[in-house]
């Protein structure tokens, strides 16, 4: 089946990738083998990353591609496939997976969404950087290791306190 999404060239798009097993934490215990598939891919095939954070079980990221590319596609499998190679077998594996010799460690497919403007671009990267206190892995946002958010305030684009405070609510930006 062939999924419909909107491809523009050199846009910027957030994703939410899924492990299959979502009570996993893969993607934080090989966190470097995750890294190291990401520079691998983006040596092949550009793009940058606006902003990103690691969860044990899933992982949100917004993604400017180059001028004239829309491929996010390949870069995504080329990542899972990357990740998932380097990781010790032993998980459960559907036998629809095991007929397509498939391993069971991403789900198939990602979640995509073309960022529209400045303000829907500001809200997902808001999110990304509030999403491990959302899941309940960090009191503040600062807290986890993880996230984009520590080059964020880097380079002062936020504050450490940010999104700590009693005036902030999560609703700003809510789920996606």
């Amino acid at each position: 089946m062939r999924y419909r999404r909107v491809k523009l060239r050199g846009a910027s798009y957030f994703f939410t990738v899924n492990l299959a097993e979502r009570k996993s934490h893969l993607l934080m215990e090989h966190v470097d083998v995750l890294r190291e598939s990401i520079r691998h891919v983006k040596k092949a095939h550009p793009f940058a990353i606006d902003a990103m954070v690691i969860m044990p079980d899933h992982l949100h990221a917004v993604w400017t591609l180059p001028e004239g590319d829309n491929d996010f596609s390949t870069r995504w499998n080329l990542i899972k496939g990357g990740f998932s190679r380097r990781i010790e077998t032993g998980e459960r594996i559907s036998s629809s997976r095991s007929s397509k010799g498939e391993r069971g460690i991403c789900q198939r497919r990602f979640w995509e969404h073309l960022i529209r403007d400045e303000t829907d671009f500001e809200r997902h990267v808001d999110y990304i950087h509030y999403n491990p206190v959302k899941h309940g892995y960090a009191r503040r946002p600062v807290d986890w290791p993880l996230s984009s958010i520590h080059r964020y305030i880097t380079h002062q684009i936020l504050d450490e306190n940010w999104a700590c405070g009693d005036e902030f609510e999560q609703t700003d930006f809510g789920e996606i």
